[in-house]
């Protein structure tokens, strides 16, 4: 049975070139990076140049970039220092973000007394900003998070008109770029953003290794304490094989970034001309959407919805209904929640997500399985 992996908005082959980067950097650059011997001083070495070159791919200052394990522990950094360090008292968000945002806001209501507001969503599946400057009009000391690309939809945000608004009125803005970094081109320092996040295993990096992009002039505190490393901003003894990694498949990615792009968008593209052919009254979940993602909503019974991730599994097919993190999960997805109709939440929604290494093929392959349910 040949296998057909489509959920490339939950985790992304890595490519093999990353693959026997880290294998060469794991086989003779096994020292600590915080020593002073040679072996040490040669990781170190990896490691800057590493970060150096994300920067220079990111369009940031290398001084700007932490590594850490993962977006969500970067979103976690993020979050609390700014209301422990830099006096925020209000988080302005959405419903539509990912759990690592939501149950970090949620800490800290319960936890610190912070306010929280949820933006509402236009019916494209879009963030709705259209109030934004008249919340912060209040001077109150805030962040606004919001993310780039949302991971179930592929909704986009105006991260310039979001930005702009926010240094208007002196809140700090939190960008989740998880699902763009790598796919798109975000030069920092021209974006008027002062956090941004990323997880490597999204664009063909290994898992365990992702960054915080904390503005230069933004001064906060470490979350875990315990050794100099990373300025002081994270402890413990930094993964240099991962990091290593993470910075060869981000610079792969910039080389093939234009052809990629179109070579994925046309899957897309050929994904759902031949969905609606197949399934008249197919619908999808958000207009206009970043060029990987397809979420549809399938004419269905509720009955087969139930069942219908688990049969695709059994073909050797793997979509998803939404986020890797609630899979599962028997609730209707919280995006979709937030701008779908009842009646079509409980019908089967399916999240598309492709690659660089996807083909045609492996769409004839669903088209088929799903004829078949």
């Amino acid at each position: 049975m040949n296998r057909v992996y489509l959920d490339n908005a939950a985790t992304t082959p890595m490519r093999p070139e990353v693959i026997d980067h880290m294998v060469q950097v794991m086989q003779t650059e096994y020292g600590n990076a915080s020593s002073t011997h040679s072996f040490g001083r040669s990781a170190k070495t990896i490691l800057e140049t590493a970060r150096k070159s994300i920067a220079k791919i990111m369009g940031c200052e290398a001084r700007e970039l932490i590594f850490t394990s993962n977006a969500t522990e970067a979103t976690n950094l993020i979050f609390t220092s700014a209301v422990r360090d830099l006096g925020i008292q209000r988080i302005i968000t959405s419903r539509m973000e990912h759990h690592a945002t939501l149950y970090t806001v949620a800490k800290l209501v319960q936890e610190q007394g912070v306010e929280a507001v949820y933006l509402p969503a236009n019916a494209d599946g879009t963030v709705d900003v259209s109030g934004l400057d008249a919340l912060l009009a209040d001077g109150k000391p805030t962040l606004v998070t919001l993310m780039h690309v949302n991971n179930e939809t592929g909704a986009l945000l105006d991260i310039e008109k979001v930005g702009t608004i926010c240094r208007a009125h002196q809140a700090l803005f939190h960008c989740d770029t998880v699902q763009s970094v790598g796919k798109w081109a975000l030069p920092l320092h021209d974006l008027p953003v002062d956090f941004a996040v990323a997880s490597a295993h999204k664009f063909h990096g290994p898992k365990g290794v992702g960054f915080a992009y904390i503005a230069k002039h933004v001064v906060i505190k470490p979350l875990i304490v315990g050794g100099e490393q990373e300025k002081g901003l994270r402890a413990g003894t930094e993964a240099v094989h991962q990091i290593a990694g993470m910075a060869k498949a981000l610079e792969l990615d910039a080389i093939d970034l234009e052809h990629d792009q179109n070579y994925i968008a046309s899957l897309k593209d050929y994904c759902w001309e031949q969905l609606q052919l197949a399934f008249p009254g197919i619908k999808t979940n958000g207009e206009h959407t970043f060029y990987n993602i397809l979420n549809v909503t399938l004419p269905m019974s509720e009955e087969k919805a139930a069942m219908i991730l688990f049969t695709l599994d059994m073909k050797g097919i793997a979509v998803s209904r939404g986020s890797a993190c609630q899979s599962g999960s028997s609730k209707p997805s919280h995006v979709l929640a937030q701008f779908v109709a009842e009646e079509d939440l409980k019908r089967p929604a399916l999240r598309i997500s492709f690659s660089r290494f996807n083909t045609k093929a492996d769409i004839d392959a669903l088209l088929d399985a799903l004829k078949g349910i």
